[in-house]
């Protein structure tokens, strides 16, 4: 839904900043509709490989950059984009603050983003992963933060929302600058 939205839009010769890219599916959609160049970040190497892998089976290689680490501490190093991409990542983060902060900093014109509501029902099977999870012996954690207070430090940031789609466990949003 998010890179249908963009792409209705208008994505032709912009810039995009994935954070979380995971295998790249989402940046290279819209690589494929027009956008000039993309940078997806995330913290798993086996994810990174397998970006790299896909875009250069798809011939975006001159185009595309990948960073493997966490985006919140190699921000000041990574060049702003026209099109931010969040997608299902900020449950993956504790400190929603300093993501957002640094997120917002290096969004240009769009931030899209799809997170999950605050529900009794998603914070249940949020905390039966991490309970499950930690019988496994994984340190991962999900998250459920307030989508007022995300609201709020996009508002602020001066972004209006253009786009909000709500289903029974998580909430996609496109907002633009000014």
């Amino acid at each position: 839904m998010i890179a249908n939205t963009l792409i209705k839009t208008g994505v032709e010769g912009k810039t995009i900043l994935d954070i979380g890219c995971g295998v790249g599916y989402l940046h290279q959609s819209l690589l494929q509709a027009g956008a000039a160049s993309a940078t997806g970040v995330d913290l798993a190497s086996k994810m990174i490989e397998q970006a790299q892998a896909l875009s250069k089976k798809n011939a975006y290689s001159a185009v595309t950059t990948y960073i493997q680490g966490d985006f919140v501490q190699q921000a000041t190093t990574i060049e702003p984009a026209d099109i931010l991409l969040l997608d299902k990542v900020v449950c993956c983060y504790p400190d929603i603050q300093s993501l957002m902060e640094a997120a917002l900093a290096k969004t240009g014109q769009y931030m899209a983003l799809t997170y999950p509501r605050d529900r009794t029902l998603v914070r249940l099977f949020v905390w039966l992963e991490a309970f499950l999870l930690k019988l496994t012996g994984s340190a991962f954690r999900s998250y459920v933060h307030s989508p007022d207070a995300i609201e709020l430090m996009i508002t602020q940031a001066g972004f209006n929302k253009r786009m909000e789609q709500i289903d029974s466990g998580w909430i996609t949003q496109l907002w633009e600058r000014g």
